[in-house]
């Protein structure tokens, strides 16, 4: 028996694959941990569902725009050729329209059940996103990334000022966090996936500067992010198990930038990037976990 996909249920997943779920998954790692941050506790389970659900549809948005933009750029991509904008699944104006109207529906979302600046930050993030990283800085700089890191760090600010309504420094301290983990991050991916980039002229670090200066950049930044992490233990006053968390995953965070300093094997080095960038993940999973559970379990003072 073949099982086949009806076309309205299968045009409803090619629109949820434009708004990228999985990197928004890793975008709202960082938000609620930092809501029970400035709560210092648990915050509402209102508060909380309503953030997450206009930051969701806020970064939909934007991915989805930003998919709307990059489509000839995705066409020559194999990571990203199977794309509903790419294959026709979805036509580019209907894809924009969506787009558009689930960013717009987001700002008022977040505004009738969070606040007006965590609508303002929400929308502030998307713009940088399409205007700074997708429309100028992707095909022109091979920093793109790390300024374009703005838009993904913006959900911590989001979360707290969900709680707060203001943004302090311990937002701000995890915010550069986020900022500076996303460039060793991407680049770890983009030296797996250097020939799609070289195909499509996008000047990510690796295809314009080589893998070794590439691999002493994501060093350099994670050497940053670790220090950053662990100047949240007296900003924020966390305990003792955000500080041994912080210790350990920012210590492996480095090992393994280290790790692709010293391979000069091509195709070792493509496993250990992809491996690198998996732990990247796994890294601010942990560090985010470790905030919220600091919190909730009182040892932070």
């Amino acid at each position: 028996m073949v099982l086949t996909v009806s076309p309205t249920r299968s045009r409803l997943r090619a629109f949820v694959a434009l708004t990228k779920p999985r990197i928004i998954e890793l975008l709202l790692v960082s938000t609620v941990p930092t809501m029970v941050l400035a709560e210092r506790g648990l915050p509402s389970i209102w508060l909380m569902v309503a953030t997450v659900i206009g930051g969701t549809m806020s970064a939909g948005g934007a991915n989805a725009i930003n998919m709307y933009v990059d489509r000839d750029i995705d066409a020559k991509m194999e990571r990203t050729k199977g794309r509903p904008l790419v294959t026709g699944e979805i036509q580019p104006r209907e894809g924009l329209i969506f787009a558009i109207g689930l960013e717009i529906i987001a700002f008022f979302f977040l505004w009738a059940f969070v606040n007006l600046l965590s609508a303002v930050l929400a929308v502030a993030a998307c713009l940088f996103y399409v205007f700074v990283y997708t429309i100028w800085l992707k095909r022109t700089s091979t920093q793109n990334i790390v300024i374009g890191g703005v838009a993904g760090a913006a959900p911590v600010l989001i979360g707290w000022s969900a709680v707060t309504n203001t943004v302090a420094m311990p937002a701000i301290l995890l915010f550069l966090v986020v900022f500076f983990w996303t460039p060793p991050h991407f680049w770890a991916l983009a030296i797996r996936y250097e020939a799609d980039y070289a195909a499509a002229e996008v000047p990510m670090m690796p295809v314009v500067a080589g893998h070794r200066s590439t691999a002493r950049q994501i060093l350099i930044y994670s050497l940053i992010v670790w220090v950053i992490s662990l100047a949240l233990w007296p900003v924020a006053n966390m305990g003792w198990i955000y500080l041994g968390s912080a210790i350990v995953v920012g210590a492996m965070f480095s090992g393994g930038a280290v790790e692709l300093i010293r391979e000069r094997n091509p195709e070792v080095l493509e496993k250990k990037a992809i491996r690198y960038f998996g732990f990247s993940i796994t890294h601010l999973t942990i560090l985010f976990a470790a905030v919220a559970i600091d919190m909730l379990v009182g040892w932070g003072s």
